[in-house]
């Protein structure tokens, strides 16, 4: 490691939580002893004194971000990550509901076992059953199986990863829920582990049910990502050319009945059979459009579309 280089940088988005803030920080300062590391604080838009309470007890190892206004924990999480310096950046909430005493233990593990993420598993969770513990499990299976990425616990957000991972995870919208799956697209190795979890002593929860719509929607995105991302034709071509072959086949049966003199003008079966042809011609051109931006992306900022790991030479 190079000597100029934090071991850990420890990423902590807040909102109004100036009742936890200082406990927060102190617990870090407790757990992190012996570890060289930086606390960076990301106020998210707070309306209370969380920031005041940060400034009164700044010190060298803390890094204060205050936006401008309310962007949402993903664009928090973000602006850490691009701030941290450290070799491993750890993510957690900063409403002390992580541990930070589990974080030695998840660093440790990360670096003798080389992991390019450990993510971290809520033991004994401490949230009501059917409006936090019930949904998340939900969540959990529909993710798991869906993006095929093993993770107990996706709404854990105690985890660490190597920095080049983590600086690279690609966050926009509400993302933060899917880190292990961004981390995926890299090819990331992901393990996890048990940690502890407790009650909310202080502030108000910033979670609730109506987030659950917004979870479905980006596990569809998540799966595009997965299976299409880079083949984006695949999928609205094989659509669009199903959709379109069933149309011309309505349409030429319902030919077929015209010539034979029954009368065809206004019967469901013919317009299903044009909207078909029209569906299938436009699923083929966004797939097209698609696949066109698709390489603009990549080949406008030399982007690579695999990620290598290592090269390993033998020396003559």
């Amino acid at each position: 490691m190079s000597s100029q280089q934090t071991e850990i940088s420890l990423v902590v988005a807040l909102k109004n939580e100036e009742d936890n803030v200082q406990p927060l920080i102190k617990k870090v300062d407790e757990a992190l002893q012996g570890l060289d590391y930086e606390l960076i604080l990301i106020d998210d838009g707070s309306t209370d004194h969380t920031v005041k309470k940060i400034k009164e007890v700044l010190s060298h190892r803390i890094k204060l971000v205050v936006f401008r206004k309310n962007f949402g924990q993903t664009q928090a999480m973000k602006a850490g990550i691009d701030v941290a310096q450290g070799l491993y950046i750890v993510t957690m909430d900063g409403d002390l509901q992580n541990d930070p005493s589990d974080i030695p233990m998840m660093y440790k593990k990360a670096v003798e076992e080389d992991w390019d993420m450990v993510a971290g598993r809520r033991k004994n969770r401490k949230d009501g059953f059917f409006l936090r513990k019930l949904p998340s499990r939900i969540a959990n299976y529909l993710i798991r199986n869906s993006t095929k990425v093993r993770i107990s616990d996706y709404g854990c957000s105690l985890k660490i990863f190597k920095s080049d991972i983590a600086k690279n995870l690609g966050l926009y919208g509400e993302l933060h829920r899917f880190i292990p799956v961004l981390a995926a697209l890299q090819g990331a190795t992901i393990t996890e582990m048990d940690v502890n979890h407790h009650a909310r002593t202080a502030g108000k929860s910033k979670y609730g049910m109506g987030r659950t719509f917004k979870v479905i929607s980006d596990l569809l995105l998540m799966v595009f990502f997965l299976k299409y991302a880079q083949k984006p034709m695949h999928l609205f071509g094989t659509m669009g050319f199903l959709t379109l072959m069933g149309g011309m086949a309505i349409n030429i049966y319902m030919l077929v009945e015209k010539i034979m003199g029954h009368e065809i003008w206004g019967r469901p079966l013919l317009l299903l059979g044009i909207l078909l042809v029209l569906g299938g011609i436009q699923l083929i051109t966004i797939g097209i459009i698609a696949d066109i931006q698709m390489r603009t992306y990549y080949e406008s900022q030399d982007k690579k579309t695999y990620s290598v790991r290592t090269i390993i030479t033998k020396e003559a």
